[in-house]
């Protein structure tokens, strides 16, 4: 038996945050529930914002098709290769993270490069299903460090993979089959370093509609001090 199709909504900001002077931090919203990408750029002095536009005007070009996870490689790859090109041309690093949710027939297919990150919440229950891409995370997979240590690293912003920084990007993906009720957060770290997961659940927690948790979110960032951009976006599924 075919199971009902879900209709997906979302919500998103972006913040410059307290402390930073510009916002190199850029998001894709898609009013059709299709398409939703948090890109965080890196490169200072205006480029990382260039690096961020290019993540989101490049995957807001995507198009349908029968393989989305090959359709999306693709597309990621030829954003990579679009900004290594501009940041030889300029001759200093310039890159962004990005994370993308690309929804499909009931199925969001996943994507990330960097330390921004992806949420799912079900059920009550907060799980992180991106993997960092950075030196602390590292550490913390070949048992150097605890999650509390990680968490006030010195080193905790120090990322091994981006986009636009090497001819070629290793991207990570999953395939998520989603469930009415389900909700994806998208975010980055501007947001995880002022709200511990434990306090993006309960605020995942007390909020239904997708806009009011984007912005419950946010302004627990803002209230944390926010010392760096914040972007965030949070997904429904619901039955159609």
């Amino acid at each position: 038996m075919t199971s009902p199709a879900l209709r997906f909504s979302g919500a998103g900001y972006t913040h410059v945050g307290h402390v930073r002077e510009r916002n190199e931090d850029a998001i894709l919203l898609d009013p059709a529930g299709q398409l939703w990408v948090v890109a965080d750029g890196m490169g200072g002095h205006g480029h990382g914002d260039i690096a961020a536009d290019m993540v989101v005007d490049g995957l807001a070009n995507l198009a349908d098709g029968d393989e989305p996870e090959v359709i999306l490689s693709e597309q990621i790859t030829r954003i990579n290769t679009d900004i290594h090109a501009m940041m030889i041309r300029r001759g200093r690093t310039i890159g962004a993270t990005l994370v993308v949710a690309f929804l499909q027939d009931n199925v969001s297919y996943l994507a990330w490069v960097g330390d921004s990150r992806i949420y799912l919440s079900r059920g009550g229950r907060l799980r992180q299903l991106s993997h960092d891409h950075s030196r602390v995370q590292e550490m913390v997979d070949e048992g150097l460090l605890g999650p509390e240590e990680a968490a006030t690293h010195p080193e905790r912003n120090v990322i091994t993979r981006a986009m636009g920084v090497e001819p070629t990007v290793a991207i990570d993906s999953a395939t998520l089959p989603m469930l009415a009720g389900d909700r994806i957060m998208l975010c980055s770290d501007g947001l995880t370093t002022c709200v511990s997961d434990h306090a993006i659940a309960q605020i995942m927690n007390a909020h239904s509609d997708p806009k009011e948790t984007a912005a419950a979110l946010m302004h627990a960032a803002l209230d944390a001090g926010a010392p760096d951009n914040v972007s965030v976006i949070v997904i429904g599924a619901s039955e159609g």
